[in-house]
């Protein structure tokens, strides 16, 4: 009987607090950019393009869940073979509505943008009156 190898692909991963303030959503954009682009030798980098695409959904997701939120939020990052994961999770019960992408208005567009940059968009709740917002893209 042969044994089944499993094809093991690496995956690297961060996750960050980020405190209820209006500077977070900047730090986030800083954060996604340098851990998408740090050294890894056994996985291909993302392009520029999606390093871009990237900081922008969590710079969006943070603002929201700063704006929104009852207290900070954390983002977690994940850099895996095909994909890179944005979660943003904070103790907001309230859901995020997906608005027009109108681009005369100031606001309520971000959820627009992010579901058109990334592969999925979805919204998990946690049980315990959070949610997580979790944006995957193809890279």
């Amino acid at each position: 009987m042969r044994a089944h190898q499993r094809t093991v692909r690496p995956t690297a991963r961060v996750e960050y607090a980020l405190p209820r303030a209006a500077v977070s959503a900047g730090r986030a954009r800083r954060l996604t950019s340098a851990f998408l682009t740090a050294p890894r030798p056994p996985m291909a980098p993302p392009t520029a393009d999606q390093v871009d695409d990237a900081t922008l959904i969590a710079s969006e997701l943070v603002a929201n869940a700063v704006r929104h939120g009852r207290t900070g939020c954390r983002l977690r990052l994940q850099l895996g073979y095909g994909h890179v994961t944005v979660e943003v999770h904070d103790d907001s019960p309230g859901r995020p509505r997906v608005g027009l992408l109108d681009t005369e208005s100031e606001s309520g567009r971000g959820l627009a943008m992010v579901q058109q940059l990334a592969h999925s968009l979805e919204v998990v709740s946690t049980g315990f009156g959070g949610k997580t917002v979790r944006a995957v893209l193809a890279v």
